[in-house]
């Protein structure tokens, strides 16, 4: 068969059931060939970017490779944002893009896209002949998932309709070895067991069913509250001694208590500045970094102990030493859940208003998470609001979460909410995002969204600023006015683009809000007007 054609054959043998992309001459025939090949979802972006942040949501909500393609040239260029936010978000993703034909260099889209992809972190695989493309494909997939990056995928465009001998060639499975280092274990547990004040610490790399039942196991052995990053979120939901986000997300009790801690615990999660607060939330304690990837120990930070294995296995092993060596249990978990008790939910500040009638934040960001369907996927895009709001808003498990804001770049979250929604399984999607976010990334994938018929709710906090510049220029009290704009009006913007709109001005409007939930069938955009200088920063 021709080698477009054995390359969306080969995505469909792999188990790749929905390709993202825009077509463009390097890779129509392609996208348009694995379209009609029944099972398969192609979904169409409407810029390249978009098609790379759906892959991104796709592969955080399912856990399984998120696949799109792109042509070349400006094609490529600008799907390179997202690409790496996704480096930095360690997802594994597959970018398929065309590339010139050797020796042309009379079209205007040729560029040396090796030299484009590497700067951004991600791996770069060339097919170099048409017998090698389905190969380059599976290495590829193995490459995406063992590197826990995204990989390019390069095919000249001259390839395309070459007649190729297609042969499937399953992956290998995944290495699980669960062999643990033993002086590394001797190490780790010396400091477990000397530990008074315990906490234990999962992120996204431990949020699977056997890591969870292991690491609770443990706590409860150990006697030590248990805390997530924030990628972690939610996984410990129903656990009565859970401290919630460990970092600079976390409540005032739960600070409170890990300031108290002499030891953490962690698994599967990176210890990034933002769950130690650059360190800070770590001094005064022994540290016990276990993980997966090897990479990933030591990466932020130094650590007293490090072992390499999966979670469940690690968390078996030290309950094992410490029954053999007979530690008895601590009483820092019994401390917290007796302290817990008397705590509310949410941490709710007094929200200033300096314009008669103005919505309060806080209460509002809360008031409408709670109208939104319990089962759902919830997807944060970057802006100064997000960090109050990833305070406020629930998620069920971690996979459930969405995080957007790798880069620092803001309009990424319309594309990973589409992704999000083709692995939710029938769940809806929230969206909560900036008006500059929506205008810059989220008005061009919410035609997609439409068109492609997502249960998509959006909600747009609209202070008519890019705030996080509003904020700077406020502090050093200088005139904030050229970070102000006068953009449409959002909600009737989303029925003109096929959407539905609903507009909240004054907290009484939160009636039609619930409303227009309950009764949506299409995307929803659901504006909420507020005064720039309301908008919280933490």
């Amino acid at each position: 068969m021709q080698v477009h054609k054995a390359l969306a054959q080969g995505l469909i043998d792999h188990g790749v059931k929905t390709l993202f992309g825009l077509m463009g001459d390097g890779n129509l025939y392609l996208a348009n060939h694995y379209s009609s090949i029944p099972g398969a979802t192609y979904i169409a972006s409407a810029h390249e970017a978009g098609a790379v942040l759906m892959a991104n949501g796709y592969a955080s909500v399912s856990g399984e490779v998120g696949v799109a393609t792109v042509t070349h040239g400006p094609g490529l260029a600008n799907a390179l944002p997202p690409l790496i936010d996704s480096v930095r978000s360690r997802m594994p993703i597959v970018l398929i893009c065309g590339d010139t034909a050797a020796g042309d260099r009379t079209t205007l889209q040729d560029i040396a896209q090796r030299e484009l992809v590497l700067p951004t972190g991600a791996g770069f695989e060339q097919v170099r002949r048409p017998e090698t493309a389905v190969q380059n494909l599976r290495e590829a997939l193995r490459r995406a998932t063992a590197e826990r990056r995204p990989i390019v995928l390069n095919v000249p465009v001259d390839f395309m309709w070459k007649e190729v001998d297609y042969r499937h060639d399953p992956l290998p499975p995944a290495d699980r070895n669960t062999t643990l280092d033993p002086d590394a274990m001797d190490q780790a547990v010396g400091i477990v067991a000397a530990a008074e004040r315990p906490i234990v610490l999962a992120g996204r790399g431990a949020a699977t069913p056997s890591a969870r039942a292991a690491i609770c196991r443990l706590a409860e052995r150990l006697g030590a509250p248990v805390a997530t990053t924030l990628r972690g979120k939610s996984l410990f939901l129903a656990d009565p001694g859970a401290l919630g986000v460990f970092g600079t997300l976390s409540t005032s009790a739960a600070l409170d208590q890990i300031g108290k801690s002499d030891c953490v615990i962690a698994f599967g999660a990176s210890l990034n500045s933002w769950t130690t607060d650059s360190g800070a939330l770590l001094n005064g304690k022994r540290v016990v970094h276990c993980d997966t990837d090897p990479q990933a120990i030591r990466r932020h930070i130094d650590v007293d102990a490090a072992v390499l294995g999966d979670a469940a296995t690690i968390a078996h092993a030290i309950i094992g030493y410490l029954d053999e060596a007979e530690v008895p249990a601590r009483r820092f978990r019994e401390d917290w859940i007796e302290k817990s008790a008397d705590l509310e939910d949410y941490e709710i500040p007094p929200s200033p208003a300096s314009l008669e009638g103005n919505i309060p934040f806080h209460e509002t960001v809360r008031a409408i998470d709670r109208l939104i369907p319990e089962d759902r996927v919830v997807v944060v895009d970057a802006g100064r609001f997000m960090f109050a709001g990833y305070k406020l808003l629930h998620v069920s498990d971690p996979h459930s979460l969405v995080h957007t804001c790798n880069f620092g770049a803001i309009g990424l979250g319309m594309g990973n909410a589409i992704g999000a929604a083709l692995a939710a399984q029938g769940r809806p999607v929230f969206l909560v995002c900036g008006d500059g976010g929506f205008m810059l990334g989220g008005i061009t994938e919410f035609v997609s969204a439409v068109q492609n018929g997502i249960d998509l709710i959006v909600m747009v906090l609209n202070d008519s600023s890019y705030g996080a510049e509003h904020i700077q220029f406020r502090n050093r009290d200088m005139d904030p006015s050229r970070t102000l704009f006068r953009w449409p009006d959002l909600s009737a913007l989303a029925i003109a683009l096929g959407g539905e709109g609903v507009t909240m001005r004054v907290p009484d409007d939160l009636t039609s809000v619930e409303k227009a939930i309950v009764n949506r069938t299409r995307p929803l955009l659901i504006e909420v007007k507020l005064d720039p200088d309301d908008v919280p920063t933490e």
